[in-house]
């Protein structure tokens, strides 16, 4: 195999199929504010903020909980009934949300 060939394989299996619809994100999201917001910036010390994070890697951890590789005792229920449309699109929407990071001055 030519290492073009590699390369472009490689970059094949590491871009994402389908982007998710950020709009229909947010719908969902709605079902996560709870404990992520809506914004994406959590709301219980335990929940991680959502806002800003990689869209692969949160694609990555919904499945997972989904499919029960990752387990969390709420993830692990919320995420049973999401499609691959949802988790792509939950994780459009909070991959989109800008935010500022400011060092400590």
């Amino acid at each position: 195999m030519t290492r073009a060939l590699s390369l472009l394989l490689l970059l094949a299996a590491t871009v994402p199929a389908a982007a998710g619809d950020a709009k229909a994100g947010r719908a969902k999201a709605v079902g996560c504010q709870a404990c992520h917001g809506l914004d994406g910036l959590s709301k219980l010390p335990d929940a991680p903020n959502l806002a800003g994070q990689v869209e692969p890697y949160l694609v990555k951890a919904l499945t997972e909980f989904r499919n029960g590789t990752r387990k969390n005792e709420v993830m692990s229920v919320a995420a049973q009934d999401l499609s691959d449309a949802d988790i792509a699109n939950l994780a459009a929407y909070y991959s989109g949300i800008q935010i500022d990071v400011i060092p400590p001055g």
